[in-house]
C-alpha cells in the first residue's frame, strides 16, 4: 500500500477529541464499581470541564465562523453542529446518571430533596434559614420589553421567574448566590430512616419564592426556571505600550465578565414564550448553543458534595510515601548534592518543595532564588517562603504569569504582594506565556557558586499537588543549573540569545529537538533496528508532530501513547498508524505528567516536560523539557509508565470511533495502575530506607 502524504493523514478535531475525554469522566460517574460519593463528584468534574470547554473551545470555533474565510467558516459551522449533537447526547447521559446516583444515595439513607418534598417541620426550618441567611443576599430585577436585560455573570446561575396576577404576568431575574452561600444545605430529617437530608440552595429559594416579592407587586402564583450563561473567556489584550501589562490584564479581566455569550442552558420546562423572551434579550439565535436541561445547573458544585455516610462511600485516601533521600534532619541541600531525586505527586508530598524553599530562605550560604509561578494555592506556603527569603537578605526573582487562564486575578494579587515585599517580579514575555516549572537556587560553597535546580511537569500549587500526578526533579547537575539560569535570563532579557545542550526549551528548540528524536527512531527502524517511542502527556494535537508520528509508524517505529485529554492521532489504521497504540486513564488522580521516551538503540533518552504536544506549547510558550540521566530514576519512570500501559481497570482505548472502550483484559489479572504505582513506590521507599545513609551522618 503506498504511503500517504502528511496532507492525507487523518486527524481528529481537537474539540471532538476533548469531548471524548469528558465522556471518559462521565463514564467514571456511570461506573457502579466507583464509590457513590465519588461518582457524584465526577459529575461535578464533568460539569466544570464542560463550562471551560464552552468558554474556550466553542468560543474559538464561533470566532472562526465569524472572522475566517468562507472555506474555514463552513468547516467551523459543521464542526459546531457536531459539537452540539455530542453535547446534547452527553447531557442526556448526565441527567440519567444523576438520577441513578440519587436513587443509590437514598438506599444509603442520604436524601437530596426538593422544595415539594419538605414536611411542615422541615418547611419551618427552611423558611427561617431563608429569612436569616438567604433573603439578605438576593436582588430581584424585573424585566420588560423595553429595558435591557441586566448583565448575567459568567459562572453564576439564575432563576428566570414568571409571576402571575389575574390575567397578567411579569418576568423577573434572580441570581442564586452560590459564591457567598453553600449550595448544599443540611436540614432536619423527616424521620429516623431519613437521617441525612440535603436541599440545594436553589430549592430553598423556590420554596420561599413568594416572600421575595413582599412589598413589590401582587402575585397569585409564581414559577421559577434555572438558566445559566457561558461567555467567551478569551482576554482581549491590545498591543498598546501606553499601559503596563498589569494594567492591561486588569482591564481585560473586567471585559471577560462581559464576554460574548456562547451557551445558554435552561430548564426544559420553561414555557416557550418565556424562553423566546429570554433568548431574544440575550441575543441568542436558534442556531446557537441553547441547551435544554433539568431544573439544576452549575453541577460543578457536585465536586464538593459532602459525604454524610460511612467513609467507604468515597475513595479511601492513599497515604503519602516518604522519599528516604530527602528525609534528613540536616540540610536538604546536602541530600540533593549526593544524588538527583525524582518526586512523583501525589504519591510523594509537595512538602519537600516547601522544605527546599524554607531552607533556602534561611540558609546563610544561599545567595539567590529564582522561580516560575504559573498557578499557586490560595494560601501559598511557596509565596510565604519567598517573602521570608527576602527578609533574610536573599535576592529573590519570580516570574509571575499573568495570563494563566482563570488564575489571572489571583496572580495579579500575588504579583502585587511579592513586589511590596521586595521580591523582583517579572511578568514574562509579550506573546509568550511562561509555562515552565523551574526553580534555581544559587548557593556559595567555598569560593564558588553552586546551583540547585528544580524542573517539573506541574505547578507549585500545594492543593493540586494532592490530586494531579506530576514529576519534580531536584538536581545538583551544574550544567542543568546554568541552563535553568539561562531560561530566566531569556525571560528577563528577550534579546539575549542562548544555546542549550541539555534542556529542550520552547520556543527555542523543543519542537526541533523532539522532531529530531523521532527522526532518529525512524532512521533506526529503516535499518531494521529496534525503534520505540513512548509519550505520556495531556494533549497531542500539534499537526506537524502528529504527522511525524504517522511517518514514524509507517517506518516501523513502535509508538505507545498515554494521553489524558485531546488526541488528534487515529491509531491502528492499516498502512498509516498500524504501529501506534493509544490509551487514556481517568482515575482518582488527574494524570498530568508529561514524559517523552526514545529507545535510541537501547540507550534510551528520557525527558520530563512542562510542555504538551500542542502548537502553543512548542511555539508560543516558554517550556522546558529536561533529560533524566540517572539510571535509577529512568527505571522508576519506566516502571510507572509500564503499570499505566498495562492498566486493565481504568485505561480506555483511543480509536477512530472515540467510543472509549476499556482496554481488553483477556486472561490477564486486573491491574489498576494508580494503586499498583502506590504499592511499587511504597516498596521502593522501604528498600531505600534500608540502604539510605543520611548525608548529615
Amino acid at each position: 500500500m503506498p504511503k500517504e502524504s502528511p496532507d492525507d493523514f487523518p486527524v481528529i478535531p481537537k474539540e471532538l477529541s476533548w469531548l471524548s475525554f469528558n465522556q471518559r469522566v462521565l463514564q467514571e460517574a456511570e461506573d457502579p464499581s466507583v464509590p457513590i460519593i465519588q461518582r457524584i463528584r465526577y459529575l461535578g468534574i464533568f460539569s466544570n470541564n464542560s463550562d471551560e470547554f464552552f468558554r474556550v473551545r466553542v468560543a474559538d470555533v464561533k470566532r472562526l465562523i465569524l472572522f475566517s474565510g468562507a472555506k474555514q467558516s463552513e468547516y467551523s459551522k459543521q464542526l459546531l453542529e457536531k459539537i452540539t449533537r455530542n453535547v446534547l447526547k452527553q447531557r442526556k447521559t448526565f441527567e440519567k446518571t444523576l438520577s441513578s446516583i440519587l436513587t443509590e444515595l437514598r438506599r444509603r439513607h442520604i436524601y437530596l430533596v426538593n422544595e415539594r418534598q419538605l414536611t411542615d417541620k422541615q418547611g419551618l426550618y427552611v423558611k427561617q434559614y431563608f429569612h436569616e441567611k438567604i433573603l439578605p443576599e438576593l436582588s430581584l430585577v424585573f424585566l420588560d420589553d423595553k429595558s435591557p436585560l441586566p448583565h448575567l455573570k459568567e459562572g453564576s446561575i439564575y432563576l428566570a421567574i414568571q409571576a402571575c396576577h389575574n390575567d397578567a404576568q411579569r418576568y423577573a431575574i434572580l441570581e442564586i448566590p452560590t459564591n457567598r452561600l453553600d449550595r448544599f444545605i443540611l436540614i432536619p430529617p423527616k424521620n429516623r430512616k431519613h437521617n441525612k437530608v440535603l436541599i440545594v440552595l436553589d430549592n430553598v429559594i423556590r420554596y420561599c419564592l413568594e416572600d421575595v416579592f413582599i412589598g413589590s407587586i401582587p402575585i397569585d402564583e409564581v414559577h421559577a426556571f434555572t438558566i445559566k450563561i457561558t461567555r467567551d473567556a478569551e482576554l482581549e489584550l491590545g498591543e498598546t505600550i501606553t499601559k503596563s501589562l498589569l494594567d492591561k490584564m486588569t482591564t481585560s479581566l473586567k471585559k471577560r465578565s462581559f464576554g460574548i455569550p456562547v451557551r445558554m442552558i435552561y430548564d426544559s420546562n420553561m414555557p416557550q414564550k418565556m424562553l423566546d423572551f429570554m433568548t431574544k434579550k440575550l441575543g441568542f439565535k436558534h442556531s446557537d448553543n441553547l441547551i435544554p436541561g433539568g431544573r439544576y445547573h452549575n453541577s460543578k458544585d457536585f465536586m464538593s458534595f459532602p459525604n454524610l455516610g460511612p467513609s467507604y462511600l468515597e475513595l479511601k485516601e492513599l497515604p503519602l510515601i516518604p522519599v528516604p533521600e530527602l528525609e534528613t534532619t540536616g540540610n536538604i541541600f546536602n541530600c540533593i548534592s549526593h544524588q538527583d531525586c525524582l518526586l512523583y505527586y501525589p504519591y510523594n508530598s509537595f512538602s519537600y518543595i516547601i522544605k527546599l524553599l524554607r531552607t533556602a530562605a534561611i540558609d546563610p550560604t544561599v545567595r539567590s532564588i529564582k522561580i516560575n509561578l504559573y498557578r499557586v494555592a490560595s494560601k501559598s506556603k511557596v509565596i510565604e517562603s519567598l517573602i521570608n527569603a527576602v527578609r533574610n537578605g536573599k535576592e529573590v526573582t519570580t516570574v509571575v504569569e499573568l495570563q494563566a487562564r482563570f488564575d489571572e486575578q489571583a496572580n495579579i494579587g500575588w504579583a502585587q504582594r511579592l513586589t511590596e515585599a521586595g521580591v523582583q517580579v517579572i511578568f514574562g514575555i509579550p506573546g509568550l506565556k511562561v509555562h515552565s516549572k523551574l526553580i534555581v537556587i544559587k548557593r556559595q560553597e567555598g569560593n564558588t557558586y553552586k546551583y540547585y535546580s528544580h524542573i517539573g511537569t506541574g505547578n507549585f500549587h500545594e492543593k493540586t499537588a494532592r490530586i494531579y500526578t506530576d514529576f519534580s526533579l531536584l538536581t545538583y547537575d551544574q550544567e542543568i543549573g546554568k541552563e535553568v539560569e539561562k531560561v530566566f535570563d531569556f525571560i528577563k532579557y528577550t534579546h539575549h540569545r542562548h544555546t542549550f545542550k541539555k534542556l529542550l526549551v520552547s520556543p527555542y528548540d523543543n519542537r526541533t529537538s523532539i522532531t529530531a528524536l523521532i527522526d532518529n527512531e525512524i532512521n533506526y527502524a529503516s535499518k531494521r533496528k529496534t525503534a520505540r517511542i513512548t509519550i505520556k502527556c495531556n494533549n497531542l494535537v500539534d499537526k506537524t508532530i502528529v504527522d511525524k508520528l504517522y511517518e514514524a509508524s509507517q517506518a516501523g517505529v513502535s509508538i505507545r501513547l498515554i494521553i489524558r485529554g485531546m488526541c488528534s492521532i487515529v491509531p491502528s489504521i492499516p498502512g498509516i498508524s498500524d504501529n501506534i497504540e493509544a490509551i487514556s486513564i481517568v482515575d482518582r488522580y488527574l494524570e498530568h505528567a508529561r514524559v517523552y521516551i526514545f529507545h535510541n538503540k537501547n540507550k534510551p533518552k528520557y525527558y520530563i516536560s512542562s510542555a504538551d504536544l500542542m502548537t502553543r506549547n512548542m511555539d508560543h510558550r516558554v517550556e522546558v523539557s529536561c533529560p533524566i540521566s540517572d539510571p535509577k530514576l529512568q527505571e522508576k519512570i519506566q516502571k510507572i509508565l509500564d503499570y499505566q500501559w498495562n492498566d486493565r481497570v481504568k485505561a480506555r482505548v483511543l480509536n477512530d470511533k472515540q467510543d472509549n472502550q476499556l482496554k481488553p483484559r483477556g486472561n490477564r489479572r486486573k491491574i489498576r495502575s494508580q494503586h499498583q504505582i502506590h504499592r511499587f513506590m511504597c516498596l521502593s521507599a522501604k528498600e531505600s530506607m534500608k540502604n539510605n545513609i543520611d548525608p548529615e551522618t
